[in-house]
């Protein structure tokens, strides 16, 4: 049985190894929502239920029954609930009726931390206020968890399945495996899910588990070599898949420097996992790019039908810069790969229109990160196997 330890964020700079008993949080924290919370502020949408308000204010991080009430609020009748919204404002009263006549459409997904993040935050609301609605709800959302997951172990990123990419399972933005952290929490017999009784607990340990499977199944062997992961899978054949038009089947570095993370947080890993963790680890180093750097540059204002420009990016050579890696990497070739929204594959940036250019994240840092966490990762393993013996 797989052991984890803690709860980690994904791509933390700081990664510990020692399991620590976990204390009931007494705030929710407004940080697993801020992704929700910005989109929300910064798009104006006219398919919302609700739009922001200018200059409306939020609620705190202790004021906890309001924001579980909001919680409430947003749930749809599937026990998901929809992302993009802030669940930290104070609505008006015809916000809340509007919701609230939304309750039957099921745009529900995982996405952007969307349901896991809820489902913690009634269970924290729960334990301090005893109000049966949030741990009523709480459960609800996690047998929509559980009604959601495919037969294989993965997630897609919206349930009920929709006919586009959202039907793939997803690891883009930490999907799959905020879940499963979720499960791993109730797994560990974390005391904030005591509320869940022995039936469900069975359920969610059996999700847990092939949660797991799936995330080992989908990393690529590339020409014999076990890499890293993609963003998105394919929910029969569990191949890469295409995302959004600019998002090809690829090795993607920036998720998977979130899984390994995950990986290494457990306490007792099996062989397949250790396995899974030196791979990755060997692909961020053989994956390097030395002596390059991305800068933001001025240029002119440029309006398109996605988004405004204020801005360009270009790759310069700098002896001195620290090592980067590309999102993507082609497979077979393991070049670094970048697309456009005609799904025209190019091998610089400057191949691609200024729109997404300036506008999508083609580099990234954070395999550094596992890097520099994986001797201590070791050394773990190395402490652990001794004190067996």
């Amino acid at each position: 049985m797989i052991k984890r330890i803690a709860c980690l964020p994904l791509l933390v700079l700081l990664f510990s190894m020692a399991k620590a008993q976990k204390s009931i949080p007494v705030e929710i924290d407004r940080k697993p929502f801020a992704d929700n919370a910005g989109h929300w502020y910064s798009i104006y949408d006219s398919k919302n239920m609700i739009n922001a308000s200018p200059d409306r204010p939020r609620y705190t991080s202790a004021d906890l029954k309001q924001v579980a009430d909001n919680i409430l609020l947003f749930q749809k009748a599937n026990g998901g609930w929809p992302k993009n919204y802030d669940m930290f404002a104070v609505l008006t009263p015809e916000q809340k009726e509007a919701v609230k006549a939304q309750r039957n459409t099921l745009n529900t997904t995982f996405d952007n931390g969307t349901c896991y993040t809820q489902i913690r935050a009634l269970a924290i609301a729960y334990a301090s206020v005893k109000d049966e609605r949030y741990k009523d709800a709480a459960l609800k959302g996690l047998n929509y968890i559980l009604e959601a997951q495919y037969a294989n172990g993965g997630w897609p990123q919206y349930y009920p399945i929709e006919k586009n990419y959202s039907r793939y399972i997803t690891f883009n933005d930490g999907g799959m495996t905020g879940i499963v952290d979720l499960l791993t929490d109730i797994h560990e017999k974390e005391p904030l899910y005591d509320f869940i009784d022995a039936t469900l607990r069975s359920k969610l340990q059996t999700a847990y588990q092939k949660g797991i499977d799936c995330i080992l199944n989908t990393q690529i062997v590339d020409n014999g070599m076990l890499t890293a992961w993609c963003q998105q899978y394919d929910e029969v054949t569990l191949q890469p898949a295409w995302a959004r038009k600019f998002e090809p089947p690829s090795i993607c570095n920036g998720e998977s420097v979130g899984i390994v993370f995950f990986l290494m947080s457990i306490k007792h890993p099996d062989e397949r996992v250790i396995k899974a963790v030196n791979a990755a680890l060997k692909w961020f180093e053989v994956s390097k790019i030395h002596n390059t750097v991305v800068k933001t540059v001025k240029a002119e204002k440029m309006d398109t039908p996605f988004r405004v420009s204020k801005s360009d990016r270009v790759v310069e050579t700098d002896s001195t810069a620290a090592p980067i890696w590309t999102r993507f990497y082609e497979l077979k070739t393991h070049r670094p790969l970048f697309c456009n929204r005609d799904s025209k594959v190019v091998y610089s940036l400057a191949e691609v229109d200024r729109e997404r250019r300036d506008g999508y994240a083609w580099y990234t840092y954070a395999p550094q990160k596992a890097l520099d966490a994986y001797a201590k990762w070791q050394k773990q393993l190395t402490a652990n196997s001794t004190a067996l013996k």
